[in-house]
């Protein structure tokens, strides 16, 4: 994989930070001015952030791939800003191209390409009345209130849980390069949430192997559950931990079966 250049060098992933860096100071500018509107006092001190998701949070991303972020904002600002007001700002900005709003999907985003990188931003409030950069996403606290589509969109910090479950993260990280390469939605097969965990899911069985070893044993696994499903009707999900029902939330993580929309 390395010498055919499909992962990423120094050089793109340099760019990607300074591509990152330029559109924090848009996303805390726009929610500033939005606050100035209902709390004029408190608008310089309210605060809103991106936060990296999924491969590229992971470290895992591959040449040319786009970059899943999440624009963090409190409580008081709408969903509906994010399509309007702040979709005004990125339309004025010369470095962005291919502008688009993708409002009705299952995890809305909108979408397009700052500086030559392609950037998926989707949108997020926690309950709470000011974003401070240390602000802990993982925290379920802080999801209370949230709408289903504010919690997909804070879905890609399950790669952080992921991480805690593999003891050679380079291994991982390869592996999951590996798999990317090959398999994908657009192909037919399974999307990148699903192969990172089937992958989180091979490493621990196999913790020794090395990632050409891993590719090998992700197949084999791949393809005894496919059989399972097809010819024996066994419909178990594959899981990293225990599922745990949040009673206070009403929703439940990583199961299909406590919450039938993550089957989708």
């Amino acid at each position: 994989i390395k010498p055919s250049g499909a992962l990423k060098d120094g050089q793109e992933l340099s760019h990607s930070l300074v591509v990152l860096g330029n559109l924090n100071p848009l996303v805390n500018e726009w929610i500033s001015e939005l606050s100035e509107k209902s709390s004029p006092s408190a608008a310089a001190s309210v605060g809103g952030k991106i936060v990296p998701l999924g491969s590229y949070w992971l470290r895992a991303h591959t040449k040319g791939g786009g970059r899943d972020v999440v624009s963090v904002a409190p409580r008081h600002i709408e969903r509906s800003d994010s399509f309007q007001s702040f979709f005004e700002i990125l339309k004025h900005q010369e470095e962005i191209k291919n502008l688009r709003a993708v409002e009705d999907a299952y995890v809305p985003a909108v979408k397009f390409e700052f500086d030559g990188v392609e950037i998926d931003l989707m949108f997020a409030r926690p309950s709470v009345q000011t974003v401070s950069d240390n602000l802990d996403l993982g925290d379920d606290w802080h999801l209370r209130s949230l709408d289903m589509r504010c919690i997909l969109s804070l879905n890609g910090e399950v790669a952080n849980e992921m991480l805690h479950l593999v003891l050679k993260e380079e291994n991982f990280r390869l592996t999951l390069c590996a798999i990317k390469l090959i398999y994908s939605n657009l192909l037919g097969f399974l999307g990148g949430v699903s192969c990172t965990m089937l992958v989180a899911r091979t490493c621990p069985l196999y913790s020794k192997a090395l990632a050409s070893a891993l590719v090998n044993k992700l197949s084999f696994f791949f393809f005894k559950m496919v059989r399972a499903i097809v010819y024996f009707n066994l419909q178990k999900e594959v899981t990293l931990l225990e599922v745990v029902l949040h009673i206070r939330f009403m929703w439940a993580t990583f199961s299909s079966t406590l919450n039938y929309m993550a089957e989708f």
